[in-house]
């Protein structure tokens, strides 16, 4: 099964600019990475933001979870742009989907 995670973060004042850009880097970057499945973020009222990203497997997360690019986004992260987060790492048991088709 899939490994998730969960990142949720709150940014301090005035950084939104200069987050979004090591943000979207950042995206593009897991998109390209193998076993990279999804990922989708969003912003809560309150300020919250939650990404969640699927990989394939355990190894292709840790690959994504120690990519230099991405360790150094990490340090950028804790020394300017985050206020507060929380990362989750599971392996999903149980998965199922529905779509209607009308």
């Amino acid at each position: 099964m899939a490994i998730v995670t969960v990142f949720r973060s709150r940014l301090r004042p005035g950084v939104e600019d200069a987050y979004g850009v090591v943000a979207q880097e950042m995206s593009r970057l897991a998109h390209a990475m193998s076993g990279f499945l999804e990922e989708k973020m969003f912003l809560a009222a309150d300020g919250e933001r939650v990404t969640i990203a699927r990989f394939a497997d355990l190894a292709s997360h840790q690959s994504w979870a120690k990519h230099p690019e991405h360790l150094a986004a990490q340090r950028r992260g804790r020394e300017e742009f985050y206020s507060w987060y929380s990362i989750t790492v599971a392996e999903e048991d149980y998965s199922r989907d529905f779509e209607r088709d009308d």
